[in-house]
């Protein structure tokens, strides 16, 4: 089986003040799809995407990247294959320059001085970032600060894109940049959003999660319709 598949196998979560976030999740995105996660705030979505690679750990079923169940023992390979993108970029920059953020999955995968180097450049140019490389990141727009930290997550090179809420409080110009990013990668994405726009641009599917639970999943163009009436019609 390809290992750009994501399987979530009736997965439910509890946090440990007792709320019951996910509630028999299951779903499989297969290789080179691009998938949209929908649903109201509180429904689950960035709970879904913290499972996607070991962040979250499930309460009972199964989440599987490839053949590969998602374990502690598994996470570093696992975190290899999944990059996540949060939403606040913020959450993912840390280091003093932009240069050393996005070399810091690489030093850690125990790549040499060269592989980490050529990845640095190669992540940053698909971002269209290579001139903010010896910049500090904390001194960046906020357009800057998603690209970059897109950047740290394709240095890895993983199999599957997820993002949470990629393009919120991003002005045009910055969310452009984002979706193009998104379209030139060519493995699997899943991608929860809020902008109903922005699925219907990057992806072919849709999955609807409501109440910890998914409520509908299929052609993005229908499955996004329908969502809009439903939270009109509220």
């Amino acid at each position: 089986m390809s290992h750009h598949y994501i399987r979530f196998n009736d997965v439910h979560f509890t946090y440990p003040n007792g709320y019951e976030a996910l509630k028999g999740v299951s779903f499989l995105i297969t290789h080179g799809e691009k998938v949209a996660l929908l649903g109201l705030n509180g429904a689950g979505k960035s709970t879904v995407l913290l499972h996607t690679n070991g962040l979250l750990m499930p309460t009972s079923g199964e989440v599987n990247v490839g053949d590969i169940p998602v374990t502690k023992k598994t996470l570093p390979i696992v975190r290899q294959s999944v990059g996540m993108v949060f939403q606040n970029a913020d959450d993912q920059l840390f280091m003093l320059t932009v240069e050393e953020d996005v070399a810091f999955g690489p030093l850690n995968m125990g790549l040499d001085g060269a592989e980490v180097d050529r990845r640095v450049v190669s992540a940053l140019e698909s971002v269209g970032a290579s001139d903010l490389r010896t910049r500090s990141p904390f001194r960046l727009s906020g357009g800057q600060k998603k690209r970059v930290a897109i950047a740290t997550v394709l240095s890895m090179e993983p199999s599957i894109l997820v993002m949470d809420e990629p393009t919120a409080e991003l002005d045009l110009e910055a969310r452009r940049q984002v979706c193009d990013i998104v379209k030139s990668f060519h493995h699997t994405c899943l991608i929860a959003t809020h902008d109903l726009a922005l699925a219907r641009e990057l992806c072919e599917r849709a999955i609807v999660i409501a109440d910890g639970r998914v409520v509908a999943d299929g052609p993005v163009a229908e499955i996004s319709a329908d969502f809009e009436r439903s939270i009109i019609c509220r």
